[in-house]
């Protein structure tokens, strides 16, 4: 499989390992039959309005990383006058995800598969109404932080792509990941944090649907935090 575009220092920073356990008989007619469907090409120009990579939608949201896609086929279920773009570098991911398009016949999402880099420089500027970026590998080894998501230059290339108020969610139950995003946050000049009480922060966001992550952080005693960040 070739490396998907985009330079060294975002390969390292937002891609994770590409393939976990094999593809069982349906996933792999899926990745032939369905993927093709709705795969992005980002060979081809960007659509000046990525609405209408769907049909009839009002607004289109990006999820960055939706691992077992339990939220991203929660949310499109919920929200069929939304337009869904997944995105995810692990085989087994994408798997997870056609099969759930495919039992729902859901047409509202749309698929990337590879490294987040090259997909948010292909978007184009203020379409996004969202972007949910939900327990990113937090990295935790010192010398690997430059490899967390969220980083200055990050955020910058998210906010290209936010309308002015749009939000960027994200959710982690790793304490000091989430002190590190915020800092930078906090310093960002395109984003600010909305919360105004400690439970806007500590509670899911009211449309939050869960994913096995949390799931397996509350079994393990860490607790999430739901963060709102506003494009200014």
């Amino acid at each position: 499989m070739s490396k998907p575009p985009g330079n060294e220092q975002t390969q390292r920073a937002f891609f994770g390992r590409r393939q976990g356990h094999p593809l069982r008989p349906r996933q792999a007619a899926l990745f032939a039959t369905l993927l093709p469907k709705l795969a992005l090409d980002l060979a081809k120009p960007a659509p000046a309005d990525l609405r209408s990579l769907f049909a009839g939608v009002d607004e289109v949201r990006l999820e960055i990383g939706f691992g077992g896609a339990e939220h991203l086929i929660a949310q499109a279920r919920a929200n069929p006058r939304s337009g869904f773009i997944g995105s995810d570098g692990y085989v087994n991911a994408i798997a997870k995800a056609l099969i759930a398009i495919d039992d729902d016949k859901l047409a509202n999402i749309r698929l990337y598969h590879g490294d987040a880099s090259a997909l948010i420089d292909w978007l184009p500027a203020a379409q996004l109404a969202r972007i949910d970026l939900l327990y990113p590998d937090p990295w935790p080894k010192r010398r690997h932080w430059k490899r967390r998501f969220v980083q200055d230059d990050s955020l910058k290339r998210l906010a290209r792509i936010l309308k002015s108020g749009g939000d960027l969610r994200f959710a982690t139950d790793i304490p000091g990941y989430a002190a590190w995003a915020l800092a930078r946050v906090l310093r960002s000049p395109d984003f600010v944090w909305t919360a105004e009480a400690a439970d806007d922060w500590r509670k899911p966001w009211a449309d939050f649907a869960g994913t096995r992550y949390e799931a397996k952080a509350k079994r393990e005693s860490r607790t999430p935090a739901y963060f709102i960040f506003r494009k200014v």
